[in-house]
């Protein structure tokens, strides 16, 4: 699971990346409303913790430019005003949870865990045409054929089938699966995909990664999805 972290006290934010990540999940920390937005827009967080005081553009303003593109990932207000107004405000702009500072960091996890149970199947499985992407096994499965993904392959196959139809730039990839600092190229992902267009065939799958030039990868199948 993965879960984006947008506040501006970068003590804090740190604390809170370390803290989930000893619970299991994946965590990136942004430090102010515009990178927040940018990075949110990338539609591959699991859950948002988003602050509301924030340079740049603040937390409403992000919640709702998320919302507008209809991004549904669960969004987990924090904030150190505690008036009922404020709350209303925050909800009405798309946030899912409140949770006023300050907070016990068992509070927050319950918040986190409630909130990515809310998702049902879609936390441990995702989908599309005829095949199953299992978040636990990290294995691609259609009917009764499945196989195991490396690493890599499953964070490049769960960024195509979070993305579906619309297309994923292979920056975007590099950035997101081999990371800021990798000396990975573009041919990396070339790669990977090529390995998960096999691993598709080889299970029966009616899914293909299609390429569009300039525009990066999406995911089509034969069948009407």
């Amino acid at each position: 699971m993965k879960i984006l972290i947008i506040e501006d006290e970068k003590v804090l934010a740190d604390s809170l990346k370390l803290m989930l990540e000893a619970k299991g999940f994946e965590a990136e920390a942004v430090y102010d409303g515009e990178s927040g937005e940018q990075y949110a827009m990338l539609n591959i967080y699991d859950l948002i913790i988003l602050d509301i005081m924030l340079p740049k553009k603040n937390g409403y303003e992000v919640a709702k430019a998320v919302r507008a593109k209809r991004n549904a990932t669960p969004i987990l207000m924090l904030t150190a005003k505690s008036d009922v107004d404020d709350k209303v405000q925050g909800l009405d702009a798309g946030a899912d949870y409140y949770l006023t500072k300050p907070f016990d960091a068992r509070e927050l996890l319950a918040c986190v865990n409630a909130l990515l149970r809310r998702q049902g199947s879609q936390v441990n499985e995702l989908t599309f045409g005829n095949t199953r992407l299992d978040m636990e096994s990290a294995s691609l499965i259609c009917g009764e054929n499945n196989v195991r993904l490396s690493a890599r392959e499953f964070e490049v196959m769960r960024m195509l089938m979070v993305s579906g139809e619309k297309h994923i730039s292979k920056e975007t990839l590099l950035t997101k699966v081999w990371g800021y600092d990798s000396d990975a190229v573009e041919n990396h992902v070339e790669a990977y995909v090529s390995f998960l267009r096999k691993k598709l065939i080889s299970i029966g799958s009616d899914v293909r990664i299609e390429a569009m030039r300039r525009l990066g990868y999406h995911l089509e199948c034969d069948e009407k999805c």
